[in-house]
């Protein structure tokens, strides 16, 4: 994958050193290591420098991005992409449910990634795989992966302080839950599982969600969930704490007379172009298997 980059010098950094303008822009130290050690990776008026010289303003500076790595254990494999976006820097893809995001065991061959490995190969492209929002086998929805080292590390920063706002849709069993709310309540792992996780305020970490009712319908509720953290399983057991599981969820309630998965749709992504700074906003229509339950427009 390469990526060129290039950046008129202001008056304000007249002066700076190239390492310490790049990581304003947002270049993490693993990138900066990366470019130091690929010639030719940075020029100031098409000549080759080196991190520690210093800027003028009026300059041109010019960074090549060169990757060439490939994620050597996932398996290229031809498996259908609902590419919602792409541009040099990212790609969003509405993952359908029942596809793993990262291959494991038991799933070597089906996931996202395998898809994209496979899709970036026949464009004889290198491909690394670094999502930003891991989603579980049976959320379906909005996803967006990064292509390059620079995307990769703004998002990452970023998801870190809430700059992501990300928007689910989820089918609940109950229709008397107050019209909308903060759910406060810290998550750990449960004892004597791997998988599973728990409400714990004694020694969970702080988990928040914020839902709001959409529509209430033949005794289940849509609703959509704003996350500011991220916790592994945190919509499922947040719901569940309220007393309104998701229908499906073979974990937290294994309710599958109307949906055999976790009813649970990553809706919207909304943040700032790691690289263009302009705003970015990606929808997934919701699912059939969710529509027939609840219609949602």
């Amino acid at each position: 994958m390469n990526r060129t980059l290039t950046y008129i010098i202001q008056p304000e950094d007249n002066a700076v050193k190239i390492k310490y303008f790049l990581r304003r822009q947002g270049y993490s130290n693993q990138l900066l290591a990366h470019l130091k050690n690929d010639p030719d990776s940075i020029l100031i008026n098409n000549s080759p420098k080196y991190m520690n010289e210093r800027l003028a303003a009026g300059d041109r500076l010019v960074v090549h991005i060169r990757e060439n790595k490939v994620s050597e254990n996932i398996l290229p494999v031809a498996l259908p992409l609902d590419i919602l976006y792409e541009d040099e820097d990212i790609i969003a893809v509405n993952k359908p449910a029942g596809m793993p995001t990262h291959p494991s065991i038991n799933n070597y061959d089906n996931s996202l990634a395998n898809a994209l490995a496979f899709y970036f190969r026949s464009r004889n492209e290198a491909f690394v795989f670094r999502c930003t929002n891991r989603l579980d086998r049976d959320t379906s929805g909005v996803t967006v992966v990064s292509k390059h080292l620079l995307s990769s590390g703004i998002l990452f920063d970023m998801a870190v302080r809430h700059e992501i706002d990300r928007e689910y849709l989820a089918i609940v069993s109950g229709c008397s839950l107050p019209d909308k709310g903060r759910i406060n309540a810290p998550l750990g792992r449960k004892p004597g599982s791997i998988i599973e996780r728990r409400v714990d305020f004694e020694h969970g970490e702080t988990a928040v969600t914020h839902y709001k009712v959409l529509k209430r319908e033949n005794g289940y509720s849509l609703v959509s969930l704003h996350l500011e953290t991220g916790r592994t399983h945190q919509i499922r057991i947040h719901m569940k704490h309220l007393g309104y599981p998701l229908i499906g969820d073979y974990l937290y309630n294994p309710d599958m007379e109307q949906i055999h998965r976790q009813a649970l749709h990553s809706y919207k992504m909304s943040f700032r172009h790691p690289v263009t700074k302009k705003s970015m906003v990606f929808t997934a229509p919701m699912p059939e298997d969710m529509k027939r339950i609840i219609s949602f427009e």
